[in-house]
């Protein structure tokens, strides 16, 4: 399945919670960019939701594209915060939550890429089935 999300690619990530202490105790919370950003995600990957959850190994192929400055050249790697670590698990905890798959524990290979773009900047994402891809490969 191939996919182009046409948004601003998310510069807040799931690593961004906060802890506030309360009576002593520390209490954990999401910021409302954060919860902002993990929305406007999921409403853009509802309408691609398979109709059957992805089972078995996935490879996950994601191209984060930022709007690029004066700066920047097209398509030129963007080695500025976010971490694609930080990006890929808010975009998988968000795919998870949509239906994509029942676990994003299914991904056992994984690109991640950023740059920045001329427009349209958003989110390019593959997903493979593994096993497909070996058979198709040859590999079994």
């Amino acid at each position: 399945m191939k996919l182009f999300l046409l948004m601003e690619s998310p510069t807040v990530t799931a690593q961004q919670a906060k802890v506030a202490v309360v009576g002593n105790r520390p209490m954990f919370y999401k910021p409302e960019k954060v919860k902002a950003a993990r929305q406007m995600l999921i409403k853009h990957l509802r309408p691609f939701k398979p109709d059957t959850p992805y089972e078995g190994p996935l490879e996950l192929h994601v191209i984060w594209k930022f709007p690029r400055g004066k700066r920047h050249k097209n398509f030129e790697w963007r080695i500025t915060k976010p971490d694609t670590d930080n990006l890929q698990k808010m975009l998988k905890d968000c795919m998870t939550e949509v239906g994509f798959w029942k676990d994003d524990a299914l991904v056992v290979k994984e690109i991640a890429e950023k740059v920045w773009s001329d427009e349209p900047t958003g989110i390019s994402i593959e997903i493979e089935v593994f096993e497909k891809f070996k058979e198709e490969a040859g590999w079994m």
